[in-house]
This record gives C-alpha cells, sequence and structure tokens, in this order.
C-alpha cells in the first residue's frame, strides 16, 4: 500500500481535477480529501456519506453565571477581548476565544471552565472508484492540521482493511499546517503547477516543504502550453533538482465542459477527434508515469 499526495504551490492549478481524474484511472483505491478549509474532490466524485463524526479541534471557556461574581478580572487579563458585560453578567464570545484557558486558571471563583469546541465534521463517503474520507472545517475555526491527520488516519485504517494498492490523497494548496499535515510520512507526492511566475515561485517553495519531510516529488505542469517560455523555464529547474516531469497537460476547454457537468475529465465524454491529444490523454499519460513509479518505491 502506498500513500501518494497531490499538491499545489497556490491554489487554481487545477490539482483537485487532476486528483478527479487519478480516482478514475488508478482502480483499488481509497481516497482522502485533505483540503478541509475548501474541500471540493466531492464534487466531482459525488460521494454517498454514510458515515459523519463531529471533530474537536480545540476548547472555548465558559462562565458559569451562578459562581461568577463579576468581578471582572477574567475580562481584564483577557487578551483577545473574547470576555464582555452584558447587563447581568459576563459572556464569552465564542469566535473571539483562542481556547487559552488564563480566564480559566485566574478565576479566583473557578466560574469559568474550558470545554470541547466542535470546529468541523469528518466523513466517511462510498464514490465509485472506492471509499472516500473527507472533512469540512467550520467557518473561521482552527486547527485544520489536526483534522488533516485525522483524515489521513481514517484512510489508512480503511485502506490496511481493505489490501487496497494505494490511498490518493488531495492535499490543499499552499505551505502551510494543512500541508504539512498532509505531507507527512507520504511515498510520494504530485507538485502540480502551472507556467506562471507565482506558479513557479510557489513550486519552489512547496518543493523546499517536501525536502524538509524527506519525501519525494514529482512535477506535472498543467496548462504548460498557454506560456511555454515559462514551461521551459520550470523544466530547466526540475532538471538541476533532478526532478522528473511525470506530465505536461494542455490547456483543454473540455476540462471546463467537464466541471461544469460535475464529472471528471477522465469520466467526460470525449469528441474522439481531440482525445489523443488533450487534457484527458495527457492526464492519463502522467498517471501512468507516477503509478510506474509508485511501483518501484518500497512498500
Amino acid at each position: 500500500m502506498k500513500e501518494f499526495l497531490i499538491i499545489s504551490g497556490k491554489g487554481g492549478t487545477g490539482k483537485t481535477s487532476i486528483t478527479a481524474a487519478f480516482a478514475a484511472l488508478a482502480g483499488h483505491i481509497v481516497l482522502a480529501d485533505c483540503d478541509v478549509d475548501t474541500a471540493n474532490l466531492h464534487l466531482l466524485l459525488k460521494p454517498v456519506t454514510h458515515h459523519t463524526e463531529e471533530f474537536v479541534g480545540s476548547q472555548k471557556a465558559s462562565i458559569d453565571p451562578a459562581n461568577c461574581t463579576n468581578c471582572g478580572l477574567c475580562q481584564k487579563l483577557c487578551r483577545f477581548e473574547a470576555i464582555n458585560q452584558t447587563e447581568t453578567a459576563r459572556v464569552v464570545d465564542q469566535l473571539s476565544c483562542e481556547g487559552c484557558g488564563v480566564c480559566s486558571c485566574m478565576c479566583p471563583q473557578q466560574a469559568i471552565t474550558m470545554q470541547d469546541h466542535v470546529s468541523g465534521h469528518w466523513f466517511i463517503s462510498d464514490t465509485q472508484y472506492g471509499p472516500m474520507v473527507h472533512a469540512r472545517l467550520g467557518i473561521a475555526e482552527e486547527n485544520s492540521g489536526k483534522l488533516v491527520a485525522k483524515v489521513r488516519e481514517h484512510a489508512q485504517r480503511i485502506a490496511a482493511q481493505r489490501h487496497v494498492d494505494y490511498i490518493l490523497v488531495d492535499g490543499p494548496p499552499g505551505t502551510g499546517c494543512p500541508v504539512i499535515s498532509s505531507i507527512s510520512g507520504v511515498d510520494l507526492a504530485l507538485i502540480v503547477t502551472e507556467p506562471t511566475i507565482t506558479g513557479m515561485h510557489d513550486l519552489l517553495r512547496v518543493k523546499q516543504l517536501a525536502d524538509h519531510f524527506g519525501v519525494e516529488v514529482m512535477v506535472c505542469i498543467n496548462k504548460y502550453d498557454l506560456d511555454e517560455a515559462c514551461t521551459k523555464q520550470i523544466e530547466t529547474y526540475c532538471e538541476k533538482q533532478r526532478i522528473e516531469v511525470a506530465g505536461h497537460i494542455p490547456f483543454d476547454k473540455n476540462v471546463v465542459s467537464a466541471q461544469i457537468r460535475g464529472l471528471s475529465v477522465a469520466d467526460y465524454q470525449i469528441d474522439p477527434a481531440a482525445s489523443s491529444k488533450g487534457a484527458a490523454a495527457a492526464i492519463k499519460n502522467t498517471w501512468q508515469t507516477v503509478s510506474k513509479r509508485l511501483q518501484t518505491l518500497p512498500g
């Protein structure tokens, strides 16, 4: 069993579209959508959810009015200005509370307790390509890295139970906490980039992150034909860094048409005259290159 991550240094590079197409090509897999802040893989795979659980990512302060003497010490100590005075008592603004626990620790009447706070939900669903573990973090909630770890943990458990070949992970964009939680310990990562200045810049950043965790990477250049000079710069960088470019995907209006219909490009019925040279064929070739590399990696 191999864990294969698809990431990008920035949003909008086509990472999730490629992941959905890989799901159709890979066969016996378990899927994990680790983009918990803005999950969208489900829009293309249309999973049927059969298990839902709450995610407790933090604790929030709660004031017991029966024990509170309204001394005001908690309000003075709260650096986040999360405690406010009403006509009858002091109350905690749950959106502003960071869960530091200072108010609870310092309250002379022990009227403040720290209580578990539901920050989101995670799900186990079925798709036509295999089981999928995904999640949704609540608005303005934190600890996305912990929720990503939860998604990966359950995807690994299901994969072990079903003896699948691959866990296919749709990672979050960028280089922050959820990406760190997604990349640590995977067998291989595919960085999806695009031929733009920002695409090149963010490719370098996410490659540095992968190096830090000792994760081997490959690169896929999406919409490579929109700026072939920039594509050449990316290829030169990869050559110097000894990174294999697994695929070049051309700009293809069929990808847009597939997304409008809520389908992956692998499932979209493309004109046969264009099928051999469009994005679908390029993604298929990319998957073949990636799967060959996965097969050579130690289990």
